[in-house]
């Protein structure tokens, strides 16, 4: 069973993001504060979950958390300012949005940039020990898979609606025959064989 809390009578937020190690698209962070009362048998690291049961579980976390947020970084963004402080942004848009002010952050992982002088604790994978980081981490995948099927649309030759932007062989190789788009984050290695230097306006 997940634990409901790392700090005990405080308000206090997990957060998680989603699409760090993806070729394309944003990334998508969360943060929910949950009742300390909260229960839920299936709730688990979304990784651990079938699509079935986060999209079963997202009504179920926005319906019952005390509050919750997404927050969002572009891929224009991950390439000026590096993936690793576009999760800690997206983590703290996220954050920006909440109704009620967290008085403590536990954050999945091992780094965190801080955020209003809040006390923080960073956990390595915590979003299979604490409920309310395994809550954020359906909350930022759910959405995030959502915004990628989206702009599949517009794209269908890179198959998001399969891989979400993450370096599958078949995104790789409609990368090679179509070149990116501008979806595509242009600072990461797009081509495992070589390193092509993509121009597009």
């Amino acid at each position: 069973m997940l634990l409901t809390y790392y700090k005990e009578n405080v308000v206090e937020a997990g957060c998680d993001e989603a699409g760090r190690g993806c070729l394309a698209g944003p990334v998508f962070a969360a943060a929910v504060v949950l009742p300390a009362d909260f229960q839920n048998e299936l709730l688990n690291d979304s990784k651990q979950l079938t699509e079935k049961q986060r999209y079963s579980l997202r009504p179920i976390i926005e319906e019952q958390a005390i509050a919750w947020a997404v927050g969002i970084v572009s891929a224009q963004e991950i390439d000026k300012i590096n993936i690793l402080n576009a999760s800690f942004l997206a983590m703290h848009r996220a954050l920006d949005q909440l109704t009620v002010r967290p008085e403590h952050l536990i954050i999945d992982g091992n780094r965190f940039k801080p955020y209003d002088n809040l006390p923080y604790q960073c956990i390595v994978k915590g979003d299979g020990k604490y409920m309310s980081i395994a809550a954020a981490s359906i909350l930022a995948k759910t959405y995030r898979d959502d915004y990628m099927n989206s702009i599949a649309q517009d794209y269908p030759m890179y198959q998001w609606t399969k891989n979400k932007g993450y370096p599958t062989k078949a995104h790789r190789a409609a990368i090679k025959e179509f070149g990116p788009c501008e979806h595509h984050r242009m600072s990461f290695t797009l081509l495992e064989d070589t390193q092509l230097e993509f121009q597009f306006e």
